[in-house]
């Protein structure tokens, strides 16, 4: 696949991805003989999995090092899965503060309804 296919697929523009190539977050990239990427499905799963971890608010700090850590193998599988369990537990976060700020948004948008004893006057 091509870039431009690979950027329709995973949800990143193509510059993003050449910057997360530049960026060491990719593996290596075979190119043809015309000089143009050649992404195979397993560069696309990465690219998505960075697109979520990115979407999600991972830092682009945490991304580098869990990339790195990929490149490792299985020598680094225990602090990929500690940075990603850090990540879900700052989602769950998040999600508690998102639902306790419509909790709130909810209140005040009923204190603008009118009542049903206002409605008779």
């Amino acid at each position: 696949m091509k870039i431009g296919e690979v950027s329709e697929v995973c949800g990143l523009s193509a510059h993003t991805i050449r910057f997360y190539e530049k960026s060491g977050m990719l593996p290596e990239i075979e190119r043809s003989a015309d000089g143009h990427r050649q992404f195979t499905p397993r560069y696309v799963e990465w690219l998505t999995l960075l697109y979520w971890l990115r979407e999600t608010g991972m830092s682009l700090k945490q991304m580098r090092r869990f990339a790195a850590l990929a490149k490792e193998g299985d020598e680094g599988i225990a602090e990929k899965r500690q940075i990603l369990a850090d990540h879900a537990d700052t989602l769950k976060a998040k999600r508690a503060m998102l639902e306790k700020c419509e909790s709130v948004l909810a209140i005040k948008i009923a204190s603008y309804c009118p009542r049903d004893d206002e409605d008779t006057k």
